[in-house]
């Protein structure tokens, strides 16, 4: 489903984390993992670009929200996935802020429905590329 995709995971709770990127190894990703914003940022830099991050938004330090707003001022456009169990109601406005390509999965979720989101936020990515490339 995601063969060959670069997928850059972040979360700080070591269990999600590891549980996540097995999920998407499973399903042919290639993935990267960070514990932190921090690392999620010096990975995109350092490791990038990748087709797809799928982050933790309450994070320490750097929340996974400021590290990918952070991104975008940067100018990566890269696609992502946010994972909370947050009930602020200001999330899902902050999320679209940032864009299509940009989607919120409410914790808890199954994994079935975080495999569907990262492949949907790929085929449109996909769409997009051929949609801008010239005859």
């Amino acid at each position: 489903m995601l063969d060959g995709a670069r997928v850059l995971v972040a979360d700080d709770d070591p269990l999600l984390l590891a549980t996540v990127a097995d999920a998407l190894t499973h399903v042919g990703a290639k993935v990267t993992s960070a514990a932190s914003g921090a690392e999620l940022i010096e990975q995109m830099a350092n490791e990038g670009p990748f087709d797809l991050v799928v982050t933790d938004i309450s994070m320490p330090w750097m929340n996974g929200l400021q590290a990918m707003q952070a991104a975008r001022t940067a100018g990566v456009g890269t696609s992502v996935i946010f994972m909370t169990a947050l009930a602020d109601a200001r999330i899902p406005s902050q999320v679209r802020a940032l864009g299509e390509n940009a989607l919120l999965l409410r914790k808890p979720f199954d994994l079935s429905q975080l495999v569907a989101a990262a492949s949907e936020l790929l085929a449109r990515k996909r769409t997009t590329a051929v949609s801008r490339t010239p005859p």
